[in-house]
């Protein structure tokens, strides 16, 4: 089995066009997201999120695109993300607030 094809589009958070999109489930899987909405975003964006936000957070207040927009802890990034180039690759790391969580 290949890798999967890369599928170039436009990200519904960032707004950036020809960015590799990837599906990002607004409600995760895990919680019973499978077949509830999705949305599509940039590889940056996607890895952001998840990044800062656990599953439950997701899933409880985060689960529109509207929201994550609105969501001051993401704003700073999306506002930083659509003044990069679509081929630039970055990289995350989780979130204070993220990491303490988990402990």
């Amino acid at each position: 089995m290949g890798k999967k094809p890369v599928v170039l589009g436009d990200c519904e958070l960032c707004l950036r066009n020809d960015v590799e999109i990837t599906i990002h489930h607004l409600t995760p899987k895990e919680l019973g997201g499978s077949f509830l909405p999705t949305a599509k975003l940039c590889l940056p964006c996607h890895k952001q999120i998840h990044a800062l936000y656990t599953n439950e957070e997701l899933a409880a207040r985060m689960n529109t695109i509207e929201r994550l927009r609105d969501d001051e802890t993401i704003k700073k990034f999306v506002k930083w993300i659509q003044k990069q180039p679509s081929s630039k690759l970055i990289t995350v790391s989780k979130s204070k607030d993220r990491r303490q969580k988990k402990r």
